[in-house]
């Protein structure tokens, strides 16, 4: 059973080159390395062979030695007269000072000779050291040495792998190879904090190197940085492939030129003939070839039949990113992984917002408490932070507090509109379910809140499950309704955004500024547009009754009312679109005379109406079996 080496520590050193190979020419040239070295290259695998590699006019020794020095992982291939050359064993004791000195990783290759042989010169190795003894003495202790070191380091015998199948062996070899390079993290650009660590997590589900064809999900909430993961890991893998395509803005590109443009688009990059059909080409001219193919903001499961209609589309090795706000299209498509993208730690949401909005020569402490605030108002999401970041970097203190005041009140155009489009995807029912969780059910118990949103008629069981898959809503650990900041901005802006200061014109009222605003109106004002009222009373609120101008409110599905409430208003108050009456708290004697019809109302809950003297008379309910009465006197 063949060894292979066990992980490295990775530095932060910066390589030319991903490996060097040394070997003995006479042995391997044309034979072992001769295999090796193109299949390196075919993996995409950077690697300086002397004979392939030297620039012409420059003496070997020398550019062999800062090759070596330059090289991530140093491979060697140690063949039965590899210990005669003097020239490999200066080059190997070259590879072992440089691992000591610049953190290289060694990777021995032990062709047609045992390791043993290595660490008590025997055979082979014995004869050609004793040579040595008589004609290089002062060098052979070093030689010895490293010959030692090196074959005590986790290595390949080729004659092990794959029952010494060498084709089959040096695929194997390329591919753990390939698995221990280091992250290419020094051509990330230096804005995209965090993304390192990201990438590493991505590649590995990825399992380059390995014959399948895999597809993989890149799912999560808008701005979160999956398109840039995702283009980071095309151009570090692409070269490994024999075609490779990045089609970006499909919910875009598609809703303006069609699928056909996108087919033709994959077809032109990846070099295919395209006479004869988009779909038919795809289908035939990709199956006998390993090709990347990323499909960015994907939408619509037609893209996916179009694009990348299955698995055996695609030649062995072949991988198909997808990036998408909704979860379902994956698990539709039977994608092999969903990779939840992780939005930014506190630690690394700082460094971006100050990667946009340098402090420079302002003092830290007029700017950290502030910065905090950003960093928390943005939640992890890079878009905000990035966008926040690059346009409070030239304001000064005094801009900063102002920005961050409107902020509260009117969030960023940039940020709401690109997390919109997740919104704006949904079914109208779907709609009406997102904006009720954001504006009043975010942190709630998750079965009350469906209790109340099924009486409403929303069917919250399939629709919630929606919203979880668009990455707009999700269930905390302890069984509540919970969603990003932005996120529930973006639902509150909705419904306030076009008409802020005038609550008439709302569907739904939770905040207090905006029922003492329709306190104020004239009592024949039409509050047609207001479906739902939630409003929790205390001390220091400001509305203490609810006003009879309520009584207008025509379509109002359901209303929740902690604090008292006009005598006369429910007299006046026959709601046909009412589906749950919750009340708090009042000095209310009776709630109204006689018979209401009110044909929806589910449930109705009476809490702490001490003053109570007379229920409302429920026998001409109309669905009076299915509805739930309540009094609870505290």
């Amino acid at each position: 059973m063949a060894s292979s080496p066990s992980a490295p520590a990775f530095s932060s050193q910066s390589w030319k080159y991903d490996i060097s190979l040394s070997f003995r020419g006479e042995d391997t040239r044309n034979t072992f390395v001769g295999h090796l070295y193109p299949a390196l290259e075919q993996e995409g695998i950077y690697t300086y062979k002397d004979d392939e590699t030297l620039p012409r006019g420059e003496t070997i020794r020398p550019s062999l030695m800062k090759a070596i020095e330059e090289s991530q992982i140093a491979v060697i291939v140690f063949s039965k007269n590899y210990g005669d050359s003097s020239w490999c064993l200066d080059e190997l004791a070259h590879i072992m000072k440089s691992r000591d000195t610049r953190g290289q990783i060694v990777m021995p290759i032990f062709y047609d000779v045992d390791p043993f042989e290595l660490r008590k010169p025997k055979r082979k190795y014995g004869e050609a050291f004793a040579k040595h003894e008589l004609e290089n003495k002062t060098k052979v202790e070093s030689w010895r040495k490293a010959l030692v070191d090196a074959s005590n380091i986790s290595g390949w015998e080729p004659k092990h792998i794959a029952n010494g199948h060498e084709a089959k062996a040096i695929k194997q070899i390329v591919l753990e190879i390939s698995q221990k390079l280091q992250p290419v993290t020094s051509s990330l650009n230096e804005n995209l904090i965090g993304m390192a660590a990201r990438l590493q997590g991505l590649k590995l589900e990825l399992e380059i190197g390995l014959d399948d064809v895999r597809m993989i999900g890149i799912w999560g909430v808008g701005g979160g940085g999956k398109t840039t993961l995702a283009s980071l890991i095309y151009d570090e893998i692409c070269s490994k492939f024999d075609g490779c395509c990045f089609v970006e803005n499909i919910r875009e590109e598609s809703g303006r030129y069609g699928l056909g443009k996108l087919k033709e688009k994959i077809l032109s990059e990846m070099e295919v003939n395209r006479a004869g059909g988009g779909r038919v080409l795809i289908n035939n001219r990709f199956r006998h070839r390993k090709v990347l193919i990323v499909l960015d903001d994907v939408d619509h499961l037609d893209q996916l039949k179009a694009l990348a209609g299955s698995h055996d589309w695609f030649g062995e090795g072949s991988r198909i990113i997808i990036t998408t706000r909704d979860k379902h299209l994956l698990a539709a498509h039977k994608v092999n992984v969903i990779h939840n993208i992780r939005l930014l730690n506190n630690d690394e949401a700082i460094k971006l917002f100050c990667k946009h909005a340098p402090r420079d020569k302002r003092a830290v402490e007029d700017y950290e408490h502030l910065s905090k605030e950003v960093v928390s108002y943005a939640g992890g999401l890079p878009l905000a932070l990035t966008v926040l970041g690059s346009f409070l970097c030239d304001k000064d203190i005094n801009e900063w507090k102002s920005a961050l005041a409107r902020l509260k009140e009117i969030p960023a155009t940039d940020i709401v509109e690109k997390l919109r489009i997740s919104f704006d995807g949904l079914t109208k029912i779907e709609k009406e379910l997102f904006l009720d969780i954001a504006c009043f059910f975010r942190c709630w118990n998750k079965g009350d809140a469906m209790k109340i949103l099924d009486e409403c008629g929303f069917h919250p069981v399939i629709g919630v499950k929606v919203l979880i898959q668009k990455a707009l809503v999700t269930i905390s650990e302890d069984g509540k309704f919970d969603m990003h900041d932005l996120v529930q901005e973006m639902g509150h802006h909705i419904v306030r955004g076009e008409h802020p200061n005038n609550p008439e014109k709302h569907s739904r009222i939770w905040k207090e500024e905006d029922v003492l605003k329709i306190c104020a109106m004239d009592a024949n004002t039409e509050l047609d547009m207001i479906e739902a009222i939630r409003y929790e009373y205390n001390k220091d609120c400001l509305v203490q009754h609810l006003p009879p101008i309520v009584a207008n409110t025509n379509n109002l599905r359901w209303i929740q009312w902690e604090g008292d409430f006009a005598s006369h208003l429910l007299s006046n108050f026959p709601q046909r679109t009412l589906c749950r009456l919750i009340l708090y708290g009042s000095f209310q004697k009776q709630l109204w005379e006689g018979y209401k019809l009110l044909p929806n109302l589910k449930t109705v809950e009476l809490w702490a109406l001490d003053n109570l003297i007379a229920t409302p008379d429920l026998m001409d309910f109309q669905i009076l079996k299915d509805s739930f009465f309540m009094i609870v006197v505290v």
